[in-house]
């Protein structure tokens, strides 16, 4: 079985543990991430007029981690933390903060559990509106400050040549999807961490499977047989 990790260099280790041990593994990172500085995200914090005043933070991925401190002096002292995805979970708890509420698969979710606002959205620079704007319909006001930005990275022949082959493919992202589409042979799974890259992928590819868990190994070790 030939699988293809796309996340980024350095940051496939944990998705290896949860392929079959003789697969055939290759790596093909098909974005970047720039990051900004916590300086200028602090600047941007501080430009918001509900700073100090928030009452909902939205941390929607792990990539927020250098950015918290700085996040959370924009808060109000009573303030709800929010997450989106386990591993956000993970990292917040990690770093010593109550989280409140969790959207396990698309942020759409956190919209019926976030009753006060302002709310401060805080992630990536391009982010997907539907979180926002059912906010907004819910009558809260929300501002969105971003840490990073992800560029799509040009694909070598070799790299080509992975994705075409592999029987399966990890696709993280919606943005990695945007870049591996092509590529992807209609007979390949491609495996995602969930509700919102599987809705994406599955607009135009009928193999997906859901979630990146310690099961995950048992059900590709059953797509060999």
């Amino acid at each position: 079985m030939n699988i293809v990790l796309t996340r980024e260099t350095g940051h496939n280790e944990q998705l290896r543990s949860l392929v079959p041990e003789d697969a055939h593994v290759v790596e093909v990172p098909l974005t970047t991430t720039d990051y900004f500085s916590v300086g200028h995200v602090d600047e941007e914090l501080r430009a918001s007029r509900d700073y100090g005043t928030f009452a909902a933070l939205v941390v929607t991925s792990p990539r927020a981690r250098d950015y918290l401190e700085v996040a959370r002096d924009a808060l109000s002292p009573d303030a709800c933390v929010y997450s989106v995805g386990r591993a956000t979970t993970r990292l917040l708890v990690g770093e010593g903060i109550t989280v409140t509420g969790e959207s396990s698969g698309s942020a759409l979710e956190l919209s019926e559990i976030i009753q006060r606002g302002p709310v401060l959205l805080l992630g990536a620079g391009v982010i997907r509106d539907e979180l926002p704007a059912a906010l907004h319909k819910s009558g809260l006001r929300i501002a969105h400050v971003a840490c990073y930005e992800t560029r799509p990275v040009a694909l070598d022949g070799e790299a080509v040549v992975s994705l075409r082959n592999a029987d399966v493919v990890f696709i993280g992202a919606p943005s990695a999807w945007h870049v591996a589409q092509e590529f992807i042979a209609p007979t390949t799974w491609v495996v995602v961490p969930g509700l919102t890259t599987g809705g994406e992928v599955r607009a135009t590819h009928e193999r997906v499977i859901e979630g990146w868990e310690p099961s995950l190994r048992d059900i590709l070790t059953t797509l060999e047989e």
